[in-house]
């Protein structure tokens, strides 16, 4: 029996352009969570930057290396408190610009993910689709998935996360406005379809003409959620996780009589049509 994993998601109110301010707002939001028994604290999708900028050489100017002070920063916050950290930030990479998130302990970086799916919205109008594949990563005895906020409205993403065994999926945004219908249906639905567990974090307040809707969560591998914030303050939310309901993808309800393993029960066979471009 293992000992369950407490997890905090920290809705926070970025500020744009104000990388300092808002790296010492995600140092006190770490130490804060990890005041309060978290092993990992995540944070909004550019937490340290902002999202609205209006071109690529805006998004530049406030890109930051994955080597640079500003992650050495984080990692130092980590060290002193024992709790690993998502952030979302801008990265610069060998001319590059990506929408990233880095996953921080007290060693150091432990991963990282740049953006794949892009939607017609802020900066991400302006940077360059993530390079990588989706991959999970280890650290405090969790599995762990990283996405960016569009990432999510993919199925196939998350589910490509479950099948590389991660019992976590963190899922830093930045929802605006018409974004509810996600908040509140997507969250329980992705954590139930794949038996793992779903942290959405995301920012409030009002960047570049739009309102942030908050209404971070998370979610068991139930699709229950354990946790939720509001829409309009700054938040931190707490869950614990059993990993080991998350590694279980056989679901008995009736022995015998009614059980389902969503991973065993697959027919990829059928699903073909899913790696088909699509011609716009």
């Amino acid at each position: 029996m293992t000992e369950p994993i407490r997890v905090a998601a920290v809705q926070m109110e970025p500020m744009l352009g104000e990388i300092s301010r808002n790296l010492a707002r995600i140092v006190a939001g770490l130490e804060d969570a990890a005041g309060r028994g978290a092993k990992l604290a995540v944070f909004p999708e550019c937490a340290l930057s902002g999202y609205g900028f209006g071109s690529r050489e805006e998004g530049l100017a406030h890109a930051v290396a994955l080597d640079g002070p500003e992650a050495a920063a984080v990692v130092e916050a980590a060290a002193a408190t024992g709790c690993g950290c998502i952030f979302g930030f801008l990265e610069k990479a060998g001319g590059k610009l990506y929408n990233a998130c880095a996953l921080v302990g007290p060693s150091g970086v432990v991963g990282s993910y740049r953006k794949i799916h892009l939607p017609y919205l802020g900066i991400d109008m302006h940077v360059d689709p993530g390079d990588r594949p989706l991959a999970v990563h280890e650290f405090a005895g969790l599995r762990i998935g990283m996405q960016i906020c569009y990432d999510g409205a993919f199925p196939e993403a998350t589910r490509v996360l479950a099948l590389l065994g991660a019992d976590l999926v963190a899922l830093p945004t930045n929802w605006p406005t018409h974004s509810e219908c996600q908040a509140e249906h997507m969250i329980p639905t992705r954590a139930m379809e794949n038996t793992l567990y779903v942290m959405a974090v995301n920012r409030v307040g009002v960047e570049s003409g739009f309102r942030f809707i908050g209404a971070s969560s998370i979610a068991d591998p139930a699709g229950t959620v354990l946790a939720k914030a509001g829409a309009a303050e700054e938040q931190t939310l707490f869950a614990d996780v059993d990993v080991q309901k998350a590694r279980n993808k056989q679901l008995v309800r009736v022995p015998g009589r009614h059980e389902i393993n969503r991973f065993a029960d697959r027919r990829p066979e059928f699903y073909g049509p899913l790696v088909e471009p699509v011609k716009r």
